[in-house]
């Protein structure tokens, strides 16, 4: 299935779910990062059950520290 992953297209082979285009995606650390879906914010604890479909847009939103 095709995605818009952070602007770019993206095939998510396997599993549609969450938790699989983090893997594919290479996400070392999920806890460190926000996700949305189509515009809406997922739970962490979703990742696992939040299915995705064709055309879904995902952004991934990283934390960054920083600062003097």
């Amino acid at each position: 299935m095709e995605l818009m992953v952070n602007g770019e297209k993206v095939t998510l082979e396997g599993g549609a779910n969450l938790s699989a285009l983090l893997a594919q995606q290479k996400v070392e650390n999920p806890a460190m990062v926000s996700v949305q879906i189509n515009g809406e914010f997922v739970e962490k604890e979703q990742y696992e059950s939040s299915p995705l479909a064709e055309g879904d847009e995902v952004d991934f939103l990283y934390f960054m520290g920083g600062g003097y």
